[in-house]
This record gives structure tokens, sequence and C-alpha cells, in this order.
């Protein structure tokens, strides 16, 4: 009756979509109503650093899935559309999941929730329960929803039956035979709409919130706007703050539903549990309403760019611990993998590493040898297309191809990256060492057809997997006249 085995454990991955890392209370934010969640942190380890590698959500899936970097796996953008039916495009096929090595290793897979990446009405490989959504978002009522690959349009709000979807695949697996599980429950909470989306009660719980925690600053030079509203926002930004809040309460209170399932059937302790998001989000921060996408030039704020991330398996998992580490989505796979108690080397052969050392009390650790920390510079690195950046604890830089503006943070003393230092002559040496080691590492982890740093992305859905020209993939005449190169810098 799935797996008892703590060593061995069954696997439930919650993944919320466009949560920025100040959205939980467990974070700090006092506004915000988290209870489910902050237990969860409490009773296992979050992390304080934790970043996507894109600051957009199909790119940002896709290297969790894969472990690859976006110029490796080819998704540099969102993917537009509802990719489903027989023209459904898969945008990862051929290509090595962890799920693909769970399946290999006896592990019953599920998802319910958003996909995203293409064919999302087909089950992958070895997935015996798929609850997916169309597309990438929709209203929370009458979402355009699929059960193994037939049309079952939602009856009711999304978030309430994605989470008794997913409670009731623990219930049915805690009725089969041994093999453990694992649920992937992926959420479109809290990605927009907001306004008149959410239950009146939990709406009703931010009345009088003040959101002193998103504030309104002026609009971001570059961020573009449809019809006078900032393409990531609403009309009504208050409507918008009071759903996005509500969003995350609502989901919330769906996770401990699920949670609470696990308990009654006696899974708890033989039960990994991991929440994250896809990419951060900005509610009014840096003038911003949206993600990485939600200006243009596109941004690699930390309010885009850090998630949320909680691993949580009583008795395993270190309890009530923060660990402040730069972690980056890149090393999800393999720290899933060991944490598992198998083998993962081979996703340790690119950008990842597993940190499962930081996570896991002494004695606990997988069969065979103990794996410490991984020993490297504390480094991580995004991309978005032609926008890459390299962050170290004390340093940002971001890097625009061909043209710019590129930017250049010292975090140490601006952490909330007020200050561009990319023109200021004394950080020359600052700027050349940091761009040596960013080419460095693309070069080494990328894959010159599916390179991103010449493509003209411009955060509108990417049409096409790339396939030998990567240029091919979107509409250069297009994007040439809507966003001419800016100066170089």
């Amino acid at each position: 009756m799935a797996s008892r085995d703590p060593l061995h454990p069954n696997i439930l991955v919650i993944l919320s979509d466009d949560q920025g890392h100040w959205a939980l209370g467990c974070a700090g934010n006092d506004e915000i109503i988290t209870p489910r969640l902050d237990a969860l942190a409490a009773g296992g380890t979050r992390l304080e650093n934790f970043f996507c590698t894109s600051p957009v959500c199909s790119p940002a899936r896709a290297s969790l899935f894969t472990g690859q970097i976006p110029s490796r796996h080819g998704v540099h953008d969102w993917l537009s559309g509802g990719h489903a039916g027989e023209d459904g495009v898969d945008f990862l096929a051929g290509q090595r999941l962890f799920t693909d090595d769970l399946a290999a290793a006896g592990y019953r897979l599920a998802l319910s929730g958003k996909w995203h990446l293409g064919a999302n009405d087909r089950p992958r490989p070895g997935f015996t329960h798929w609850y997916s959504h169309e597309s990438g978002g929709s209203p929370y009522h009458g979402a355009p929803m699929y059960r193994d690959g037939v049309p079952a349009p939602a009856d009711g709000y999304l978030t309430d039956l994605l989470a008794d979807d997913a409670a009731a695949c623990v219930r049915a697996e805690a009725d089969s035979d041994d093999a453990p599980f694992y649920l992937s429950l992926h959420f479109t909470a809290p990605h927009k709409p907001w306004k008149d989306q959410h239950p009146s009660h939990i709406e009703s719980l931010y009345a009088d919130c003040a959101f002193d925690s998103c504030p309104q600053e002026p609009a971001h030079p570059w961020q573009p706007l449809v019809d006078g509203v900032p393409v990531g926002g609403e009309p009504d930004v208050r409507a918008a703050l009071v759903g996005y809040f509500a969003s995350v309460t609502a989901m919330d209170a769906g996770i401990g539903r699920v949670l609470d399932t696990l308990a009654e059937q006696g899974l708890t302790d033989s039960t990994l549990v991991v929440f994250s998001s896809d990419n951060g989000f900005n509610c009014g921060h840096h003038g911003i309403w949206g993600k990485g996408n939600g200006t243009f030039p596109q941004n690699m704020y930390d309010s885009s760019v850090k998630v949320p991330a909680i691993i949580s398996q009583p008795g395993r998992i270190t309890a009530g611990q923060v660990r402040q580490e730069l972690l980056s989505a890149y090393d999800f796979a393999a720290t899933l993998m060991e944490c598992a108690g198998l083998d993962p080397e081979p996703y340790e052969q690119g950008p990842g590493n597993s940190f499962a050392g930081l996570l896991l009390g002494d004695g606990v650790r997988r069969a065979g040898a103990q794996r410490s920390a991984p020993s490297r510079p504390v480094v991580v690195y995004d991309e978005y297309g032609p926008v890459r950046m390299i962050r170290t604890t004390d340093w940002k830089y971001v890097h625009r191809y061909p043209y710019g503006p590129h930017e250049l943070y010292h975090l140490a003393a601006d952490p909330g990256e007020r200050v561009n230092l990319a023109g200021d002559p004394a950080h020359r040496g600052q700027i050349g060492a940091l761009r040596q080691r960013l080419d460095a590492w693309f070069l080494e982890h990328g894959e010159p057809e599916r390179d991103g740093s010449r493509l003209p992305v411009t955060g509108a859905g990417q049409s096409a997997p790339l396939d030998g020209d990567p240029t091919g993939a979107f509409d250069e005449p297009e994007w040439q006249l809507r966003y001419p190169p800016v100066s170089p810098s």
C-alpha cells in the first residue's frame, strides 16, 4: 500500500504558479495567510535563497524536470496556445525527465494540474493518472481540463478541484500495491486572473489589508502597457492584490487537505513533500506587475527569479531549518533523486548538483556512499532568451545580448537592486570577471542549436520547438518592428 519505507519514500511535489518568494507567512510576510505551508516549513527545511532557472513559466518548468538549461532543452519562453489534441506539440519529446527515472525505479506517477510543456492533454510516459490543464492559465471556474487525454472541463473552483483530485490519488495509491508513488500537484494559483475569481469568504480576509508587503512603486520605465494597464497586471490594483493573496490562501487550504489525507492514510513519515513555484512575481515591486516578462527588456530582479521552497519528511529532512545557501532549480532533479534513495549522478552531468546533504539528518541519506553538500562557488545563473544573469552572494550581473542594457548590482550594499553600477568605470573589473564566468558557464552547459543568446524573445509565447536554426522559432521581423534595438552599453 504505497511506500511505507522512509528511505524510499513516496514523493509529493507541489508547484504554485507565479508565486513570489515574499508571498509566504513563514518567509516573513505578516499579511498573507498561509498556515499550512508555514507548518510544513516548521516541520521541515525552508530554502531562503532558491532560484528558478528562467523568470517565466514554461522554461522554468522544463528545467525543473530535465535539470538542463533553456539553451539545452530549447524552451525559451512561455508556450502560447493550448498545445493539446492532435496538433499538440510535445516540447520535451525525446528528452530525459526525472519522472522517467522514477518510473524505471518502480514509482507510479500522477499529475494533477498545470503541465504547460506541450501535448498537455497526453500523459507522459509512466503516468497512470493525468488530470491536466489545456494550457498555461485560465479563469478559475470552467477551466479547460483533460483527464487521461479526454476533455473534462472543470465544474467548480479549480484550486479546490486540483487539491481534491490529488487527495483522491493519495487514497487510491494507499489502497494499491506497495509501489511508491510520485504525485505532481501543479496549481494555477496565484496566476491571474484575480478579481472576483476566488471564494468570497477567503477574499474577505483581505478586506482591510494594507498590503504593505506589496508597495506600489512608480511604474518601471520598461513596463509595457496594454490599454494603459501593465501587461502583467489588472486595471483594479487593489482587487488584484486581494485576489492574488486570496488565491495563495485558498491554495494553502487545499494543500492542507492533501497533507491531511497523507496523515489519514499513515503515509506522512514515508512521503517526501516539496513545495515551490515555477518563477517569482512582482505585485508592484520595482514598479512592475508581472515576472521576467513584466518588462521589456526582460528583467532579472530577485522578485522575479527567487521562489519559495520548502522540503519536508518527518524523521529525515531536518526540521525547523532555514538554509541561506544560493540554490537553483537546476539542482532540483538530482536532489529529489537522492532524497528518494536513487542515484542523482545522471542529473549531475549538467549544471545541477544534489544538495540533499543540506536537508537530510545524519544517518538517513541514501544507501551507499555518504554524499556531502556540493563543493562549488556560490553562484546561480538564469536566462530568458537573450537575457542572462549571474548572481553571487554579493553581486548580480545581468547581460543582454546583443546590445544591452546591462546591469550590475552590489547586493551586499544594495539588496533591493536600486543602483545600477554597470556604467561606473570603477566597476569595469568586476563586470569583466562576472561576464567571463557567465560566458564560460553557458558555453559549457548550452547546446549551440538551441542557444537563446540571440533569440528575439519578447515574452509573447514560444511558437515552436527549436530545431536546427534557433531563430526560426520566433517571428523576428515583428519583434524588430515592436522593439527596435536599444543602444549598446
